[in-house]
């Protein structure tokens, strides 16, 4: 008998068609409205800081928001399965609203990062619900394109979030960007209330959420919070422990065959899912160094909210110019992207380090220049394999847990965001960020923080090697299905 005919190759107007149109406007909304929301506040940040004080817990807004974004992230499956799609997107927009009038009506800090956890309880579900959804509502030829078009959303936002939290930075009515989310809030729920399913089949839910390794998650990133504001650099290093210790106790308990965190092999480096999780959070770790750069911007530079939240942005744009770019290949040229990338951050990284403290650099457009395609190379070294990196997670997933490692993407994600934005706390805080503070003090923080999260890329270039030079008997190289 003759071969089967190879499938067709999937294309964006296939899954910009019909009813797959109308499930990728209501994945990438939501993907979109957590992402505004994430360049809205690292724009205006440094204001609400100079209007109502708390520098010391200035990693915190990015922190708790993404911790509570993990327990969001996290109940997602069980909400999916509970009250199915459309239901589950509505509950978490709503979550979502309260958080941002919270944020809005925030008299000081403290309340200000209580709305943020609201905020982020909400986003992290939503976040959650994109990437879940993918499995179960495209064919699988066209998870790679339904990957870059949620990744894309972050290309949106950098335009959007910077403008509408600059705009109101400058003027003075920082809470008015809290605000105006909700009109987009409101959109997105017609648009999901009126197109999404209500039921769609999911792999049955396992049981109950695994609450007692929720809670370690939460834990140990606030371990690691709470060493940013020690002034001892004895505390920084106990906290520091602290928190790794109990990432070392949630891996060591999430090996039950119910109520699991993350899928089988996710915690090892002698299993091809756990390599490529690795890969993630370091590749995430990298991008983290952007909740300072405002501050560094504004600060050391003299730049206003607008334009440091717009050269900010350049980051994401990168990975969002990457990851659309790159959707298409396979095979050796995806293996090629995924080697790639990590040396660009390899040299991005250590070339911010180099550049932000120089008060001077920006003063010309060379500088200007030069400072930019920084900040866009580690986005773009992390947008070039970032398709491709999710598409191979989806697909090593033992069977029966896919489901749950369609979900884990996100819950990995927002784990690898949190804890890289608290040790980035602790870098810079320890390095001068508050005492002495200032310009001195905000130049010292820059070279710290560029300079050490340079390792990510160097572990990433060694651990990518690993994954796409084994053969595919060999056990990092493969999928191990039980």
């Amino acid at each position: 008998m003759p071969p089967a005919p190879a499938p067709p190759r999937a294309s964006w107007a296939e899954l910009l068609h019909g009813r797959n149109a109308l499930h990728a406007i209501a994945l990438a909304g939501g993907v979109g409205l957590y992402a505004i929301n994430v360049h809205i506040v690292t724009t205006i940040l440094p204001t609400v800081i100079a209007d109502i004080g708390g520098l010391a817990l200035y990693a915190w807004s990015t922190t708790l928001f993404v911790a509570t974004s993990i327990i969001g992230s996290t109940l997602s499956a069980q909400l999916l399965e509970r009250l199915g799609p459309r239901a589950t997107f509505l509950l978490a927009l709503a979550v979502f609203a309260v958080g941002s009038m919270l944020c809005a009506l925030a008299p000081n800090m403290p309340l200000l990062l209580g709305g943020r956890s609201v905020q982020g309880l909400g986003g992290g579900t939503l976040f959650a619900l994109s990437y879940a959804l993918i499995r179960l509502l495209f064919e699988e030829r066209l998870w790679p394109r339904a990957v870059a078009l949620i990744s894309g959303m972050w290309g949106m936002a950098t335009l959007s979030g910077p403008a509408i939290g600059g705009v109101f930075a400058q003027a003075g009515l920082w809470r008015w960007a809290f605000w105006a989310l909700l009109p987009v809030v409101a959109a997105l729920a017609v648009v999901v209330g009126r197109q999404l399913e209500r039921n769609v089949a999911p792999t049955a839910c396992p049981g109950p959420p695994p609450y007692g390794l929720i809670a370690g998650v939460v834990l140990s990133v606030l371990a690691l919070s709470v060493a940013s504001l020690a002034e001892r650099l004895s505390w920084n290093l106990f906290g520091i422990g602290m928190g790794l210790a109990l990432v070392v106790l949630v891996a060591r308990c999430d090996r039950g065959p119910e109520r699991r965190l993350l899928p089988g092999g996710a915690y090892s480096l002698g299993n091809r899912l756990g390599v490529l999780y690795a890969i993630m959070c370091l590749l995430i770790g990298a991008m983290t160094t952007e909740i300072f750069v405002p501050y560094f911007l504004q600060r050391i530079h003299g730049l206003g909210p607008l334009a440091a939240g717009y050269m900010t942005a350049a980051m994401a744009g990168g990975w969002t110019l990457a990851a659309l770019l790159g959707a298409g290949c396979t095979g050796a040229a995806a293996e090629r992207l995924m080697r790639l990338g990590p040396a660009i951050i390899l040299l991005a990284l250590p070339a911010l380090a180099l550049m932000t403290p120089r008060t001077q650099w920006l003063d010309n457009v060379a500088g200007l220049l030069s400072y930019c395609l920084a900040l866009a190379g580690v986005g773009l070294g992390i947008g070039l394999g970032w398709p491709h990196l999710m598409s191979r997670v989806l697909g090593a997933a033992r069977a029966g847990e896919e489901t749950l490692a369609s979900a884990s993407i996100t819950t990995l994600q927002l784990y690898a965001t949190a804890l890289a934005a608290a040790l980035a706390g602790v870098v810079s805080n320890s390095a001068g960020l508050v005492d002495p503070g200032g310009v001195d003090g905000a130049r010292h923080a820059a070279a710290w923080l560029f300079g050490l999260f340079t390792l990510a890329p160097l572990l990433v270039l060694w651990l990518v090697r690993r994954v796409l030079d084994r053969r595919p008997g060999q056990p990092a190289g493969a999928d191990r299905r039980h």
